[in-house]
């Protein structure tokens, strides 16, 4: 079980959370052909904490992120919600219990109804839960606006009249209506642009403070996620191969796949750039149709030996909160490799 935070209870807990998705035909032995989106996550996270994820397109993140919210269903394992099994429950608890959690989009146009008005799209689910009294609603919806730094006067237009950093704005309005537990932000920000992707994480940053929120920020690449998260999950091909608090993992970088997304980002300073020793990652990310054997990172990873061919690692502890799926960690700050 890969633990935040202790042994109290999780606010969300997963346990051995797998997603396959039937692509049609049969493989060699006769069996349908999966995809397997998510393959095995175990997972916590404690109220009041953020939780980044990170890996390239196809890893299953926003799969994930999905599972968690109950908008997709799981092949197996349980998505535990204040120790509540989501997948349990259906019709009207079922919708109680959602309005605890609620979810960011990656897109902030296409996910608001370009038909309704702001005020409608923010009031939506105070209505449908019957949370506020009709009388009520606008000056709600002002106040959210507001939280969200827009003015309330904007609530009588249309989502085509804001910038992609307004809708997005609007979008997280919307779901602090009913004042949730949990956020899933799935790419908030890779929509915009950078100065207002810092903004849009500023303010993110502040919710939580102000409305004691606990996220799940979902992203491809960790200089997105290190300024929010308290923790760091990072994801390959279905599995988490490595998570740890967010100082720790850029300090001391234990996966070879995590030092190759550092290294890829750019270094802002042209008399430093020499110094990044680490290779980029080459090659694709395999299909989750057909994973590698052993190690699903061993076809890309410069380290890899015939034990990581045939022997899938799991995760280990390698120091307090550190865990990594790896039969040879990184030493010294991702920049030397032991082979044993």
């Amino acid at each position: 079980m890969t633990s935040i935070r202790g042994e109290r209870q999780a606010l969300l807990e997963l346990k051995g959370v797998k997603k396959y998705f039937d692509i049609g035909g049969e493989s060699w032995f006769g069996a349908k052909k999966q995809l397997k989106a998510v393959d095995g996550i175990d997972l916590r996270i404690y109220a009041g904490e953020t939780l980044g994820i990170v890996g390239e397109s196809g890893c299953g993140k926003s799969t994930l992120g999905n599972l968690i919210l109950r908008l997709l269903d799981p092949t197996a394992g349980e998505v535990l919600f204040e120790g509540v099994d989501l997948n349990t429950l259906k019709g009207e608890p079922l919708r109680r219990k959602r309005a605890e959690f609620q979810m960011v989009f990656q897109d902030p146009f296409s996910s608001l109804n370009p038909r309704m008005r702001v005020s409608d799209l923010i009031a939506e689910p105070l209505t449908t839960h019957g949370t506020v009294q009709r009388r009520e609603l606008k000056e709600q919806v002002g106040a959210l606006l507001q939280a969200v730094g827009l003015d309330a006067s904007y609530a009588s237009r249309y989502p085509h009249e804001f910038s992609g950093g307004q809708r997005q704005r609007i979008g997280i309005a919307r779901a602090l209506a009913l004042k949730p537990k949990l956020i899933v932000c799935d790419e908030p920000v890779s929509a915009l642009d950078v100065s207002i992707q810092a903004q849009i994480l500023n303010l993110l940053a502040k919710l939580k403070q102000e409305y004691k929120l606990t996220y799940v920020f979902i992203a491809h690449g960790i200089p997105a996620v290190k300024h929010i998260s308290d923790h760091i999950a990072v994801m390959y091909l279905g599995k988490v191969v490595e998570i740890a608090p967010t100082a720790q993992l850029m300090e001391r970088t234990a996966h070879p796949y995590t030092e190759s997304l550092l290294a890829a980002v750019p270094i802002p300073d042209p008399s430093l750039r020499g110094a990044k020793k680490t290779a980029l990652l080459e090659g694709d990310l395999p299909s989750a149709i057909d994973p590698p054997s052993g190690c699903r990172f061993h076809p890309r990873c410069p380290y890899a030996t015939e034990r990581c061919r045939t022997e899938e690692p799991q995760l280990a502890e390698l120091a307090p909160g550190h865990m990594a799926a790896c039969h040879y960690p990184l030493e010294q700050g991702g920049m030397l490799h032991v082979l044993a």
